[in-house]
């Protein structure tokens, strides 16, 4: 008995304190940021599922469907699109050719590298005029060798990051030839644009395949669904969900394999994002 009434006033006593400690005044807690907009690219995809969705659970009442829709929705762009960024990826890289070409013209005038870089930022090909502009920019107020590492993360691009470091070795007097150095790199991104091109031809048969496999399914299942509802009666039971959740996992690992082996795996980046640029 008198442990426990030893505990109970403990307890008491742990009360009171708690009580008096939550009655004073405390700083009014820092909001919280507002919410963090969508990205673009997210909204459109978001948008895209739930056209999709909607009208899938509409015409069904599965939910199973409506979350495949959505899905197929999301990744829609992934499975159907993406020939503008194929297209851009060749164009920036012809670009930083026709760049580097520039330099090495320019540089032969004997000017400095600084200069040679100002000269050609007005009339620097247009896939990568606004990044060549930004590092004209950024020469006038920071070192030459940061305003690089800057560019190359703005270019991202293994070719670009050849082109800044070259120019970095040659900005410490590491480079011996850089004409001869800017020619060769020039000549090496003119060969990848050449090659992502005959890759870009060769699998076009696959993303063909791709399209044609998701329409014709596609098409299928909406037929069956509005002329024939009755043969898909069965699958509207919980054992019946699980199938066509199987059948609908099944169909999009498959293609998501053939849009994988569709794609041209670049290069990876040899120069590590700079601190303000890291994600």
């Amino acid at each position: 008995m008198t442990i426990l009434a030893a505990l109970t006033g403990l307890c008491a006593a742990a009360g009171v304190l708690l009580t008096a400690d939550g009655l004073r005044r405390r700083p009014r807690p820092a909001r919280r940021p507002a919410a963090t907009v969508l990205p673009a690219d997210a909204r459109r995809r978001t948008a895209a599922a739930v056209a999709v969705a909607f009208p899938a659970l509409v015409l069904t009442r599965w939910p199973v469907v409506a979350v495949a829709a959505a899905a197929l929705g999301w990744f829609w762009t992934d499975l159907f699109g993406g020939r503008a960024a194929r297209e851009n990826a060749i164009a920036r890289t012809e670009a930083i050719a026709g760049w580097t070409e520039m330099l090495r013209d320019t540089l032969a005038g004997a000017h400095g590298l600084e200069q040679a870089i100002l000269t050609t930022a007005d009339v620097a090909p247009v896939p990568i005029r606004r990044e060549v502009l930004a590092l004209a920019v950024r020469l006038e107020r920071e070192p030459l060798d940061r305003a690089l590492r800057v560019f190359a993360d703005d270019l991202a691009h293994p070719s670009g990051d050849l082109v800044v470091t070259a120019l970095a070795l040659a900005a410490r007097g590491g480079a011996g030839d850089l004409n001869e150095l800017l020619g060769t790199l020039a000549l090496s991104a003119r060969e990848e644009a050449a090659m992502r091109m005959r890759v870009d031809a060769a699998r076009s048969r696959l993303r063909t395949a791709v399209r044609v496999i998701a329409a014709v399914t596609a098409l299928t299942a909406v037929g069956l669904i509005v002329l024939n509802r009755s043969y898909l009666d069965v699958y509207a039971t919980a054992v019946g969900q699980l199938v066509v959740a199987a059948v609908a996992v099944t169909w999009a690992g498959a293609l998501w394999w053939l849009d994988r082996m569709s794609r041209f795996l670049a290069p990876e980046r040899f120069l590590a994002p700079t601190a303000e640029n890291a994600p």
